[in-house]
């Protein structure tokens, strides 16, 4: 299981929401703005952070940060409607993977079909949730048939799923350089040669 240190969390947690407030505001991203990064935050803050507490700080966050966009920023509020409140379980769901992923977590090349299994299933029950909710209780996509949402998915799941993936292997490989780091000043300090 992964387990990190308090100031460890601290400094992961500002990380994280860092890069929220850098890539929330424009969520399918541009030539200018990164694509959103949220989902690979809540993946990565159930595996560093793991607390439900700090999974309804990011929650916030990421309301305030969606409220910001389109009141100060001129975004564009067409993905805000009754299916909004979904965004809980679905966020809530990748939470759950990167958890899922600390509890095996093991220093280990073992340990990346864990990641990819973590990564594919969390973000495929985020889309169904958030897409899902979104297709069938938001009014906005005419007349809602099972074709459809099928048809839906399958233009924009590759797309959510690759932002995620790619997101998590830069974070996995930033964790693993800082990790790596670490090990080897414990390793090379006076008088510790254990």
């Amino acid at each position: 299981m992964y387990q990190s240190t308090s100031r460890q969390q601290i400094v992961v947690a500002l990380l994280l929401l860092g890069l929220m407030i850098l890539t929330r505001f424009h969520h399918f991203g541009s030539v200018t703005h990164l694509p959103d990064a949220s989902w690979a935050i809540f993946i990565a803050g159930g595996f560093f952070l793991r607390r439900w507490s700090l999974f309804l700080l990011f929650m916030a966050s990421a309301v305030v940060i969606d409220y910001l966009a389109i009141t100060q920023f001129g975004v564009s509020a067409f993905c805000v409607s009754s299916a909004y409140g979904f965004l809980l379980p679905a966020h809530g769901a990748l939470w759950l993977g990167g958890r899922w992923l600390g509890d095996h977590f093991a220093r280990s090349w073992r340990v990346l079909p864990l990641l990819a299994i973590a990564v594919v299933v969390s973000a495929a029950a985020a889309f169904l949730i958030s897409s899902g909710s979104f297709y069938w209780l938001s009014g906005r996509v005419g007349e809602a048939s099972l074709t459809g949402f099928a048809a839906q998915t399958l233009r924009y799941f590759p797309w959510f799923l690759a932002v995620t993936a790619g997101y998590v292997s830069a974070i996995a490989v930033v964790w693993l350089a800082v990790d790596q780091l670490g090990r080897f000043h414990r390793s090379h300090l006076p008088g510790d040669h254990a």
